[in-house]
């Protein structure tokens, strides 16, 4: 009887847990179906607005252009910083020696410097290259992230030794070791990167909303925010927005969820 009570008590807190969780996004698709008096009002039913939101949202903040810009950043910054890192943390863990480990300290470290920190001194870098109001500002600070440097080397600790010291045997030299050996062994390892590298890219909003100052550059976070602006805001239009920015993170991680898993577990195949 105890273990059937603590089972129920362990299930009814777990159902709870999660409608909390899901009824805030189950909230935001209701309230895009509807008006925005409607909203403020609190209905929690489906409406009929919804069409009328989604093409007001398109052509009041041009979405359809933005996501197009977030896609395209989000796609060559994650590319880029997974080649990137896991050269990095592939040479730290292989290559081990008291520089390498110093190295590695300082980019840990770096880890701990809050991004306002940085802002000003990206700015006036980015400025005296001339770069702002250009992709590359967007692109090259996020291509070499410390964080994923540190998830690449802790999980390439896993990574059997033996297995490259044979493939030199064979005359294999470090860029066949890397590509055809390692990168097939650790695609847990790059999928749970790619989605942290992924979403990172996609949700950025504090950089380019100072790097970018033309519109049509604008990234998709940096155009839903737009259509909140005014005294009257249409929160259907906004919810639309919401929606169509959060969309494909999920898709993302639903579809790497089980390599992320055991990217996060350190699982090397």
């Amino acid at each position: 009887m105890n273990k059937a009570v603590s089972y129920s008590i362990k299930r009814l807190f777990l159902i709870i847990i999660s409608f909390l969780s899901v009824f805030p996004f189950l909230w935001m698709v209701i309230s895009a179906t509807n008006d925005s008096a409607d909203i403020m009002m609190g209905k929690l039913t489906f409406g009929r607005a919804l069409l009328k939101n989604i093409r007001n949202a398109i052509e009041s903040a041009n979405l359809g252009r933005s996501f197009i810009n977030s896609t395209l950043l989000s796609v060559v910054i994650t590319i880029l910083s997974l080649f990137i890192c896991s050269l990095a943390g592939y040479a730290f863990v292989i290559y081990k020696n008291k520089a390498t480990e110093v190295l590695c300290m300082i980019i840990v470290a770096s880890m701990m410097v809050p991004f306002a920190a940085k802002i000003i001194p990206l700015y006036r870098m980015f400025a005296n290259m001339g770069l702002l109001n250009n992709y590359l500002c967007i692109i090259l600070p996020a291509i070499g992230a410390p964080f994923l440097v540190f998830f690449f080397r802790q999980n390439s600790e896993s990574f059997p030794k033996e297995t490259i010291e044979a493939a030199r045997v064979d005359g294999c030299n470090e860029w066949i070791i890397f590509t055809s050996i390692y990168f097939p062994m650790m695609r847990s390892t790059y999928a749970a990167a790619a989605i942290f590298s992924f979403m990172a890219a996609w949700n950025n909003y504090m950089w380019p909303l100072i790097a970018l100052q033309s519109e049509s550059k604008y990234t998709l976070p940096l155009a839903v925010s737009n259509l909140a602006n005014g005294f009257t805001p249409d929160y259907g239009m906004v919810m639309v927005g919401i929606i169509i920015s959060t969309a494909p993170t999920i898709l993302i991680f639903f579809i790497l969820q089980k390599n992320f898993v055991e990217g996060i577990l350190g699982s090397v195949k």
